[in-house]
């Protein structure tokens, strides 16, 4: 799965951004609220005006503080999987359970210094596991391939059955690091730079893809 990032897109134009990618999987939405990372995007009005324009499934990433309270109102938009941080809710499991109610998927995200191992049981509660391989707050910046190892802890935890998610990952993805993703057991790339800065962003998305379905074939563990 591809998922175009939007932190990558002409916030002038979105509309038509979203239209220049008619195959992706996801369009992630990163809604940042310049607490929890030292950066402003965009919120809750901006994603329901997306909704409005796409049938494609909206993917909220919320790197905001609080997202016991904040969360849910994505999810009631319409957001098809909304993912918060590990590291700034209070009460995960009932969190994933009110955004469940809400019409939602829950997402939970990782920071690439955070460790999974403290968190399997409260992601028995979650659909979604997105492992950020650079540090949250800006678009552009240099994969982190040491986060790898959390990707296969999460797809064994996931082929053994211990838990039931889509493993997704964060950060610079291009054509260089996807496969090295797509090996390590990752469902769903997001993809931000590699796409939008792309002559043809569409393309991008089917050139991504393919490259991580082949890489998927040979997949490390």
């Amino acid at each position: 799965m591809i998922a175009p990032s939007i932190l990558s897109a002409d916030f002038a134009r979105l509309a038509d951004e979203l239209a220049a990618v008619p195959t992706s999987d996801w369009i992630h939405v990163d809604v940042m609220d310049n607490h929890f990372v030292p950066n402003l995007t965009l919120g809750l009005p901006v994603v329901k005006s997306l909704l409005k324009v796409t049938d494609i499934p909206i993917d909220c990433h919320l790197m905001i503080e609080d997202p016991d309270r904040w969360a849910i109102g994505y999810a009631e938009a319409g957001a098809y999987n909304v993912t918060v941080h590990v590291e700034a809710a209070n009460d995960p499991i009932a969190l994933a359970k009110n955004l469940r109610a809400a019409g939602s998927k829950a997402g939970l995200s990782i920071k690439p210094g955070t460790p999974l191992e403290p968190y399997v049981e409260v992601l028995k509660h979650y659909d979604t596991l997105l492992v950020m391989s650079v540090e949250p707050g800006f678009g552009g910046q240099s994969f982190m391939a040491d986060v790898l190892h959390k990707v296969r802890q999460a797809r064994h935890l996931v082929d053994t059955g211990h838990l039931k998610l889509l493993v997704e990952i964060d950060g610079g993805i291009n054509a260089d690091t996807i496969e090295q993703a797509a090996q390590a057991g990752v469902d769903c790339f997001v993809a931000g730079s590699a796409v939008y800065d792309a002559a043809d962003p569409g393309k991008a998305v089917e050139a991504l893809r393919a490259q991580a379905a082949g890489a998927r074939g040979t997949r490390t563990t």
